[in-house]
């Protein structure tokens, strides 16, 4: 099922960006995905009919500014707060009956711990796939980038198709010799990754320098978790969920894949699925 959903406003703020492009499979306890940045809800295309299959209400949202969900003109427009409170009002409109469990990856883990840290009692369980906690997690020249607002958007919303096309295939290329694949992603993923490239708001590229630094808010998630990473991110880098393993108080269990980068739940999703059909099962 497929919706697009009018939200007007939440707790007495008006919203003037009300709409949020999700979709639902299954019926039973509700599962809230979060893609990261310049994604889409198509990043869990093969999760959500596994959460399906075994009883839960799977939602997947396109995030503010991203696939097609609502994008405001200017680029002061997208912060950490805005993309908050779009999440979090979309997550009021559903009426849940019951607490949630939080899937995040790379921002929208970052999103899904600070939903946690705000609405405990809304929560029951988080999922967190290499997740962006932290600017301290990126490399100095991706720090260096994200230091100043990005105003001149014109060569991002000029960029074809065809070059980010070009440039998800050269970050997925496996160099590893006598591995039997050629690409870390399927076709179909960088395909639709790259799409997402394109339609994302160039605005979103604000995003990041407004992170807030959560660590020290890790110990006051109590809430079952599970951490999953890919060890060759080359956006985040690996150690620092590592940390996290330490700081998060109710960490039932971690996996790190060694033949994944940033997108692990796209990159081998045969293996990352179980792990989180697993934990689901067990709490």
């Amino acid at each position: 099922m497929k919706n697009t959903l009018q939200v007007s406003e939440s707790a007495g703020t008006q919203f003037a960006y009300p709409l949020v492009n999700f979709v639902r499979r299954g019926k039973g306890s509700p599962v809230i995905l979060a893609h990261g940045l310049a994604a889409s809800l198509h990043d869990w295309d093969d999760l959500l009919p596994e959460l399906e299959g075994v009883g839960f209400s799977g939602f997947a949202l396109d995030l503010l500014g991203h696939g097609e969900s609502y994008k405001p003109f200017s680029p002061n427009e997208y912060t950490v707060g805005t993309v908050f409170d779009h999440f979090s009002t979309w997550i009021d409109s559903l009426l849940l009956q019951e607490p949630m469990i939080l899937v995040g990856h790379s921002l929208g883990g970052g999103l899904s711990l600070m939903y946690a840290r705000a609405f405990p009692e809304r929560v029951r369980a988080i999922v967190l796939i290499n997740p962006f906690y932290d600017l301290k997690q990126l490399p100095s020249v991706l720090r260096a980038f994200f230091r100043r607002p990005l105003m001149n958007t014109h060569l991002i919303e000029r960029t074809p198709y065809r070059l980010f096309r070009m440039l998800v295939d050269l970050s997925s290329f496996n160099v590893q010799l006598g591995h039997r694949e050629t690409h870390l992603l399927p076709e179909r993923v960088r395909e639709q990754t790259a799409l997402d490239y394109k339609r994302a708001a160039p605005g979103i590229y604000n995003i990041p320098r407004t992170l807030p630094g959560l660590a020290d808010d890790l110990p006051q998630i109590h809430h079952p978790a599970l951490l999953i990473w890919g060890d060759r991110d080359q956006t985040l880098a690996p150690e620092s969920f590592i940390d996290l393993t330490r700081r998060l108080p109710n960490l039932k269990s971690w996996y790190s894949l060694p033949a994944c980068g940033h997108v692990p739940h796209q990159c081998h999703p045969h293996t990352f699925n179980p792990h989180v059909l697993d934990f689901l099962k067990s709490i």
